[in-house]
C-alpha cells in the first residue's frame, strides 16, 4: 500500500464512510473512492462492503487497520518533527519551568535569546516537576527545566549545570557573625521547612537527617523564594539551592555556602521520542550558557 493508500484507508475506517473521510481529508468524495478503489486493485480483495447503503470493513481490513495504525501515527509523529524542523527565526519555544527557575534565570534568558532571534514566540509558564513532566509526555511543552529529575519513561534530560545549597539568614540572626555553616549550626535557631515532595526536597532531607541535626522548623514552605522571602522577613533561617539563594538579590540577607557541599543538577527535559527544533536546541545551548555564568559568578559571592 502506498502512503495515500494508508491515509484514505484509515480515514474511511474510523469515520465510517466516504463523505467524513473526505472532510476529513479536506478533498473530493470522488477522489476518496478513487484512491480506495485502486487501493484495493493492488491488493487484491475488498477493505469495505456496502451493506444498506454503509460501508462496513470486510475481515480482512479489521486484520490490516492494527498495523495502518501504527503507521498512521508514525506519519503523525514525522509531520510533527518536519513542522518543527522550520527554520530557526520562524519558530516558537514552549517552555515550562519549576518556579525556582522560572522567576529569573528563564526570563534572563529568553532576553538575550531574542536580541538575536527576535521573530521566536515563546510561550512561557511555570509548573512543578510532575506538571512538568506531563507536559512533556502531552507534547504540551517543547522543553521543561527542572531541578535533579528523576528519569521517567519517555521523557530526556539534557544536563545544564550543576548547582549547591546555601544557608540564608537575617543579617541580624544569631549566626551572623559565623565564617562557615554546616547543618548542625542551625540547631536552636528558627529553621523554615521546604516541600518534601520534590527532588531538592527529598535530597536535602536525607542529607539533614544524615547528618544527626535536630532541627526545629518554625514554619513550612512551598516553594523555595516564598521561604527565602520570609528569611528576608527576619521570621527564620533556611537552606536554599543556589539558584533560589542569588535570584532576585539578597539585600537584608546574609549567605554562606553549605558545608560540606551538596550538589544537585539542573536539566532540560523534553519528549525521548521526538528531536526538539532546532530554535529549541538553539535556546537549549544558550540557556546552558547563561545558567553557567550564574552559577559561575554566584558562587563566588558566598
Amino acid at each position: 500500500m502506498r502512503l495515500r493508500h494508508i491515509e484514505v484507508f484509515y480515514a474511511v475506517y474510523t469515520s465510517g464512510s466516504v463523505t467524513q473521510a473526505a472532510k476529513i481529508l479536506n478533498v473530493s468524495q470522488p477522489s476518496v473512492s478513487k484512491v480506495l478503489a485502486h487501493a484495493e486493485q493492488q491488493l487484491g480483495y475488498a477493505l469495505f462492503d456496502r451493506v444498506r447503503g454503509k460501508l462496513v470493513p470486510t475481515p480482512e481490513a479489521h486484520r490490516l487497520f492494527g498495523h495502518v495504525s501504527a503507521v498512521n501515527a508514525s506519519l503523525d509523529r514525522l509531520r510533527h518533527v518536519a513542522e518543527n524542523l522550520r527554520a530557526t527565526e520562524e519558530g516558537r519555544i514552549r517552555a515550562a519551568a519549576i518556579p525556582a527557575l522560572g522567576m529569573e534565570i528563564l526570563p534572563a534568558a529568553i532576553a538575550s535569546f531574542r536580541t538575536r532571534h527576535p521573530d521566536v514566540f515563546f510561550a512561557v509558564e511555570t509548573r512543578h516537576i510532575d506538571g512538568i513532566c506531563n507536559a512533556v509526555l502531552e507534547s504540551a511543552i517543547d522543553i521543561g527545566l527542572a531541578f535533579d529529575p528523576d528519569e521517567r519513561p519517555g521523557i530526556a534530560s539534557e544536563h545544564l549545570g550543576t548547582g549547591t545549597f546555601y544557608v540564608l539568614a537575617p543579617q541580624d540572626a544569631p549566626c551572623a557573625d559565623h565564617e562557615r555553616m554546616t547543618v548542625r549550626d542551625l540547631e536552636g535557631l528558627p529553621y523554615i521547612s521546604l516541600d518534601r515532595r520534590g527532588p531538592l526536597g527529598r535530597l536535602l532531607s536525607t542529607h539533614i537527617e544524615s547528618s544527626g541535626a535536630d532541627l526545629r522548623p518554625i514554619a513550612w514552605a512551598e516553594t523555595y523564594q516564598v521561604a527565602k522571602s520570609l528569611v528576608a522577613q527576619g521570621v527564620g533561617v533556611m537552606i536554599a539551592d543556589q539558584v533560589t539563594a542569588f535570584s532576585g538579590g539578597c539585600d537584608g540577607l546574609r549567605v554562606w555556602h553549605l558545608e560540606p557541599s551538596l550538589e544537585f543538577e539542573i536539566a532540560a527535559l523534553h519528549l525521548e521520542s521526538t528531536p526538539i527544533s532546532l530554535v529549541c536546541r538553539e535556546f537549549v545551548d544558550h540557556l546552558r550558557a547563561r545558567l553557567g555564568c550564574f552559577l559561575e559568578q554566584t558562587s563566588s559571592l558566598a
